[in-house]
């Protein structure tokens, strides 16, 4: 781990629309408040945290394998790619990069196909169901995870 550890937090499809899109399920706050609260709950932590969002599947593999020589964690809610995408679960293998699955949602006490998912297996931890409150526990969890 490098003097300032470095995180990259990826959000997946849909999360641009954080704000619009059933705030009753995902809150009011948008992506960019979600951003600015990683930047500050990492500042507050010592940690470097750069934030990405995209809906395309294959700009998040390709982050993941990047990682690989640039982050020394990642925050990652991978939205439904979570419950689709063997992709992102072999890029989180060969990235060998420690990653906490987010959620702001409970996943399992909503749809059925949403309650698997791809990325536990090979995910430090999962936190759901905190709303973006999740990202500040993730911040604390990668941080001492990196400090085992």
């Amino acid at each position: 781990m490098s003097s300032t550890p470095k995180i990259l937090v990826i959000n997946g499809p849909n999360l641009n629309m954080l704000g619009l899109r059933q705030p009753e399920v995902y809150g009011s706050e948008s992506l960019s408040d979600v951003e600015s609260r990683c930047q500050k709950k990492g500042t507050s932590l010592g940690l470097e945290v750069t934030c990405k969002q995209s809906n395309m599947e294959g700009d998040i593999v390709t982050w993941i394998q990047q990682a690989r020589n640039d982050y020394d964690g990642i925050l990652l809610n991978a939205g439904a790619y979570t419950h689709t995408s063997v992709a992102i679960h072999d890029a989180i293998l060969s990235s060998e990069t420690p990653v906490i699955e987010v959620h702001l949602s409970n996943i399992h006490a909503r749809e059925e196909f949403r309650h698997h998912s791809f990325i536990s297996p090979v995910a430090v931890g999962m936190i759901c169901g905190f709303g973006t409150f999740g990202y500040d526990m993730a911040m604390d969890a990668i941080k001492a995870h990196l400090q085992k």
